[in-house]
């Protein structure tokens, strides 16, 4: 095969891939099976190899990964990526429609959206081909993170259709539930500690310096918001609908990802379905975003100095269990601070298994006057940190212990010291207390300080 040939042959199977992969990962009707795929990929990446000259930054064989990433660069924002005001009842909603009817006398339309719990993008295409993907960073500046972002494939690396030649277009990258639970087996078959949820391992793996990596992953990704110095749009329902035909992983209509609605009884129904729904999707999420349809009203409306007041964010409530406390732990902090923790009878809690909590302090313990033995309540602060709130005195036993804070260091066993006016109790033992010791080192060589690479 001369080079012609191979040049024909490679914008075949380019062309051929880019179609299943789309099939596949963002329609999910697959064509072929995954073993044809495969091979289809398999002599691509060779052709690739015997002809360097005909790869291309947009192959499919990108999905793959393999580049090493010494530092992501900071790249700023050309459309600050704010975030939305969160609310968390429904008399708070009722309020922010009631301020929005006063500077806007027409009628609004709004659009009802999933509040994806993941990591948010930005991907900049030019001339139809992916150019840059940004982590949203501080709002104003974010981090490149386009070598990784290749790798997911539910990401278009080109697309097809009457787009504008420059334009940013935003979503939420996310760990689905199933590749998680999968992920977090594996690791407990191998000993190592299981993750705390989705999100965070989405962003962890995200900043990942190897995309090879990245991509065992299986992150998936939703774009919903579409930003142009020459938008033709006139209102956010008909751009989420257009960046599906140019081959974007959009939210489905017919799957009531989003809505469009005219009332506040529309936006309460959307809320009050997801509620309950929630728990039956592939991947996770902390509420619903609502936001004013018209960008012309959206214009009018404006911006506060750090959210839209045309979009705001209903918060789902924590999810609540109860389960046995079977004992009190107290871990050691680099700086010496005693932190107790509540040792849990494993139990589901948000999709993760929880099996210890935060007590933070000894003020804490006494406020909730908890035993050792008592079934306690947990719920998870902002979906992600476990926290104790309360427990059901009506099953405490007549064995239950009482808790009596720790006088001495779990770990070197000096006694504790608690300062006037300080919640928590310290080891003052800063120079032979090991875990304080370690904390300080991994401290100090870590990526905030000095930054210092493969020191075991």
């Amino acid at each position: 095969m001369n080079i012609e040939q191979a040049s024909i042959r490679v914008a075949e199977l380019t062309k051929a891939l880019n179609h299943h992969n789309h099939l596949y990962y963002v329609q999910a009707q697959p064509e072929i099976s995954d073993f044809e795929f495969d091979s289809l990929l398999k002599e691509l990446q060779e052709l690739e190899k015997k002809f360097p000259q005909l790869a291309d930054e947009h192959s499919p064989t990108k999905r793959v990964g393999g580049d090493i990433t010494d530092k992501f660069q900071k790249v700023p924002h050309k459309y600050p990526m704010l975030s939305l005001s969160n609310s968390y009842s429904i008399e708070e909603i009722r309020d922010w429609e009631g301020r929005l009817k006063k500077q806007i006398e027409e009628d609004i339309d709004y659009v009802l959206e999933l509040k994806y719990d993941g990591v948010a993008i930005s991907l900049t295409y030019e001339n139809g081909k992916l150019l840059r993907a940004v982590t949203r960073g501080d709002g104003e500046v974010g981090e490149e993170v386009t070598k990784n972002v290749k790798t997911i494939k539910s990401i278009p690396l080109i697309i097809n259709g009457d787009f504008p030649p420059l334009f940013e277009i935003r979503g939420e990258i996310v760990f689905p539930i199933e590749a998680f639970n999968k992920l977090n087996e594996e690791r407990a078959e191998a000993g190592e500690e299981l993750y705390a949820n989705p999100r965070n391992t989405a962003a962890g793996t995200l900043k990942n310096k190897d995309s090879a990596f990245v991509a065992t992953r299986g992150l998936d990704c939703f774009l919903y918001g579409i930003y142009s110095d020459n938008t033709a749009f006139a209102d956010h329902f008909e751009s989420l609908k257009k960046v599906k035909s140019w081959g974007f992983k959009a939210p489905e209509e017919d799957k009531r990802y989003f809505s469009k609605v005219n009332s506040i009884e529309g936006i309460e129904e959307f809320i009050e379905y997801w509620n309950d729904a929630r728990h039956n999707l592939p991947f996770e999420i902390d509420g619903i975003v609502i936001k004013v349809n018209s960008y012309q009203q959206q214009s009018l409306l404006g911006m506060t100095a750090k959210s839209p007041r045309w979009a705001i964010a209903y918060k789902f409530k924590s999810e609540n269990v109860a389960t046995r406390l079977n004992a009190v732990t107290y871990q050691v902090g680099r700086t010496g601070a005693i932190t107790p923790v509540a040792e849990l009878e494993p139990v589901v809690l948000a999709g993760t298994t929880v099996r210890r909590a935060s007590l933070h302090n000894a003020d804490q313990i006494e406020k909730l006057g908890l035993h050792v033995g008592d079934f306690v309540y947990v719920e998870k602060g902002g979906e992600i940190i476990p926290k104790v709130t309360g427990f059901d005195e009506s099953k405490r036993s007549a064995d239950s212990m009482p808790i009596f804070y720790a006088t001495n260091c779990p770990a070197c066993n000096t006694e504790l010291v608690r300062e006037d006016g300080e919640a928590q109790h310290y080891c003052p033992n800063a120079d032979g207390c090991p875990p304080q010791i370690k904390g300080k080192m991994e401290h100090f060589i870590g990526r905030k300080a000095m930054n210092i690479d493969g020191l075991g």
